[in-house]
């Protein structure tokens, strides 16, 4: 009989970002949105992850772990944080830094990074053991080494956010695992990321075009064999966005208010998105732009289509922070081409907010994204998808050209600078055409983008999960 019901369904959902608390990339985002739809749910949610900096909770209540001696003694510190959420942070010697994985001086990772997410997985595990959930959900591998550190276990999803990260490190950290060492042996090291695939009930992929993608050479980076081999253990599901924080008629960030059915005060947005640059109304399409600095999201695919944009016409704004070299390519074009590039360097919420409202077109040229949340959030905010065709931009957004009058969005042929022009040339042509413009905002605007339906999926998934 289908598992119906999610009274008294207890999670532990353990993750290395949580937004707002600590937030790098997706991850951060998705955790939320889905522990927050969980709880919303009925579900009983505990969402884990490490005290990075420190934070007071309100209500709190301390207990001490048993972890192995080699972690360095760990703490649960659990109540609610200023955002109203219950969480509980690890707190553990290794764990403290400035920032979740990286070195701010230097830009590169903690060199201790293996021994700070053993340790946090450690840490897990004996939350587990003393809790005693109904199923275990981990998140990448920063929470992979559980599952070699904790025996018996409930039932135990993995999600994978980006498979490229799997925390590869020395083969001296087998001998630390209790159990199921063998899975997490790779090569002559230890693979964290490996060994959970491995050991999960089940395995969840962000998108299922991202479920079919990483069991293939190309994109499974290194793993597709053993993602191969769970058939279907292997499941996609899309994640969402959170509702809430990305609605233009509630957003506190924009001039205006504004709605899928009265979306006029967008241009007001637009207006005052150009003011903020310093840059006139000359009528050129404006291409917006939020995201990390790095390879996978192609940034250096949208500078050099940029160099195109005066043919377009289209001026391109930039807000994001990462790669330094990326981050001096984009200086040194916005330099060159004050009035049709702008870059801002790091990361500004607010600002990112108005640049979603502000802007005409919304561009993605990822070489690969699991998911993707923004081109959900350029939707929400009726700011049109220019994308590229992988992973969950290929579920979420549809070639106007291609499906005509059934497409929210733009989407290249091809993985490449000349791929993402044309579709740009395409997409800006679309946008002058008023009537056009209006329907392709209004399908991505009235689209249920939210974490409704993907907490529904993973409900279903838990309870296949204890009624097997």
């Amino acid at each position: 009989m289908p598992f119906q019901s999610v009274d008294h369904l207890r999670v532990l959902f353990a993750t290395a970002e949580l937004s707002p608390i600590a937030r790098v990339g997706g991850l951060a985002e998705a955790a939320a949105g889905l522990t927050a739809a969980l709880d919303r749910a009925g579900v009983d949610v505990e969402v884990v992850l490490p005290d990075y900096d420190g934070r007071a909770l309100a209500d709190e209540t301390v207990e001490e772990l048993a972890v192995p001696a080699w972690v360095g003694g760990a703490r649960a510190r659990s109540g609610v944080d200023v955002s109203g959420r219950a969480i509980t942070l690890v707190d553990a010697p290794t764990l403290a830094r400035p920032h979740p994985y990286l070195d701010p001086a230097t830009g590169e990772g903690w060199l201790d990074n293996d021994h700070r997410f053993a340790a946090f997985s450690a840490a897990i595990a004996a939350i587990a053991k003393m809790r005693q959930p109904d199923v275990v959900h981990l998140n990448d591998w920063h929470t992979s080494l559980v599952l070699g550190l904790l025996n018996p276990r409930p039932p135990t999803v993995l999600t994978i956010h980006t498979i490229a990260y799997q925390g590869t490190t020395g083969l001296g950290w087998l001998d630390r695992l209790e159990t199921h060492r063998e899975a997490f042996e790779w090569f002559g090291g230890t693979n964290p990321l490996a060994g959970a695939i491995a050991l999960a009930d089940r395995v969840i992929a962000v998108s299922p075009s991202y479920a079919r993608e990483i069991v293939t050479p190309e994109l499974g980076v290194g793993l597709h064999h053993r993602l191969r081999a769970l058939g279907d253990r292997l499941v996609g599901i899309r994640n969402g966005i959170d509702s809430a924080s990305w609605d233009p008629a509630r957003d506190p960030n924009l001039v205006a208010p504004y709605s899928a059915s009265a979306p006029a005060a967008k241009d007001e947005c637009k207006l005052a998105l150009l003011d903020e640059l310093g840059w006139s109304d000359n009528g050129d399409t404006i291409v917006g732009m939020v995201t990390r600095l790095a390879e996978q999201k192609g940034v250096d695919l949208a500078l050099g289509a940029a160099r195109f944009f005066a043919d377009i016409p289209a001026r391109l704004v930039l807000l994001g922070a990462g790669d330094k070299t990326l981050a001096q390519q984009a200086r040194n074009e916005a330099d060159q081409s004050p009035d049709r590039i702008s870059f801002v360097d790091g990361y500004d919420d607010a600002f990112g907010h108005r640049i979603f409202a502000g802007a005409d077109l919304f561009l993605m040229p990822s070489r690969f994204e699991p998911c993707g949340l923004a081109q959900m959030q350029a939707m929400a905010y009726g700011t049109v998808p220019v994308t590229t065709d992988v992973g969950g931009l290929h579920d979420t957004v549809v070639d106007d050209d291609r499906q005509r009058g059934r497409g929210n969005g733009f989407v290249s042929r091809s993985v490449d600078g000349a791929g993402m022009v044309d579709a740009l040339h395409r997409a800006v042509r679309a946008v002058k055409q008023p009537a056009r413009r209006k329907a392709l905002q209004r399908r991505g605007m009235t689209t249920d983008w939210s974490w409704t339906q993907p907490a529904s999926d993973h409900i279903a998934l838990y309870g296949e999960l204890l009624t097997h």
